[in-house]
């Protein structure tokens, strides 16, 4: 029976950090690297990302700069 854990993670990185990432993975949303990084740590079930703050993608964070 699987387990629900809720949890709230708070990520601080280098700008060109982030944007190299998400240039990398074609273009691919923090909250899905996010899923794909934890899936391959740990066999999940399911799991949900949801960006509260911050930029979600390349062209967000192009906006911001």
């Amino acid at each position: 029976m699987p387990i629900d854990i809720t949890l709230q993670v708070k990520l601080a990185l280098e700008e060109s950090a982030l944007e190299d990432a998400l240039e990398e993975y074609d273009e691919i949303t923090v909250s899905e690297m996010v899923k794909q990084v934890l899936d391959k740590a740990v066999a999940l079930e399911s799991i949900d990302t949801n960006v509260v703050d911050g930029p979600n993608s390349l062209e967000e964070y192009d906006k911001r700069n």
